[in-house]
């Protein structure tokens, strides 16, 4: 008979079962979402309910409680200052489970999502993508100049010399100046193998 003995075993000890379920916890509380399965995620529920209630009665003793199950000082800070203040007011309802369609690969366990109701708005990214916005934007087409302006920056600008192509004066009847051939390096001939004599 199981007098007193709540929850599920998972299959476990009670030292394994408290180890598993405060790794558990911690991810969840630093990443808001982990995945696993069905029986493990409504333990999680329970113990994860039961810090957010903690955080949001918010005094020494709470956090001493806190840290004797997370033991780690600075997710305790998380779960207090940024995690309790977002359910000020609630009654409940700090977790979510979303089960999975497809089972886990192998033992054909069913797979869900657990999550925090309240999650955390990413107000960095948006800045970021609004400055990728701003640099995106494409480069106002110049105003097209009048004859006029046309006119006085041709003026401005002085005329390049044109030079004359030597195919071209020479069609004209105009000597082409001829570039200066340069001498080529002679090759060092090679000696000839002298030629063995026979006699005849």
């Amino acid at each position: 008979m199981r007098h007193k003995k709540s929850g599920r075993a998972l299959s476990r000890n009670h030292e394994h079962r408290t180890a598993m379920l405060r790794n558990m916890a911690r991810s969840l509380l630093t990443h808001e979402r982990i995945r696993t399965t069905e029986a493990k995620a409504k333990e999680l529920t329970k113990v994860v309910d039961k810090l957010i209630t903690l955080a949001l009665r918010d005094d020494l003793h709470s956090r001493r409680l806190a840290y004797k199950f997370l033991n780690n000082h600075q997710l305790v800070q998380r779960l207090f200052d940024e995690i309790g203040p977002r359910y000020n007011g609630g009654g409940g309802g700090y977790t979510r489970i979303l089960k999975m369609a497809i089972p886990r690969a192998g033992d054909c366990a069913p797979m869900t999502i657990i999550e925090l109701t309240k999650m955390a708005e990413k107000t960095a990214e948006k800045p970021a993508k609004a400055a990728k916005a701003v640099k995106a934007e494409p480069k106002a087409e110049p105003k097209a100049k009048s004859k006029a302006g046309i006119a006085a920056d041709a003026a401005e600008k002085p005329k390049r010399a044109v030079k004359a192509k030597p195919k071209a004066a020479a069609a004209e009847g105009a000597p082409a100046e001829e570039k200066p051939k340069k001498p080529r390096a002679k090759k060092p001939k090679a000696e000839e193998a002298p030629v063995a004599e026979t006699k005849e």
